[in-house]
C-alpha cells in the first residue's frame, strides 16, 4: 500500500534511464577500472 522512498526512487530511475545507456555506463565503467588497475600495475611492476 506504501512504497518506501528508496524504492520509489528506484523505480522512477530505472523508467528514466533506458537500456542503451545502462550499457554505456557499464562499459564505460569497465574500461576506466582496466584503466586504473592497470596503471597501478604498471606502476608497480615499473617500482621493482
Amino acid at each position: 500500500m506504501f512504497d518506501s522512498l528508496a524504492d520509489r526512487i528506484r523505480e522512477d530511475n530505472h523508467k528514466e534511464v533506458n537500456s542503451t545507456q545502462r550499457v554505456i555506463f557499464w562499459v564505460a565503467l569497465t574500461l576506466i577500472s582496466i584503466v586504473v588497475f592497470g596503471g597501478l600495475y604498471y606502476g608497480v611492476r615499473m617500482i621493482e
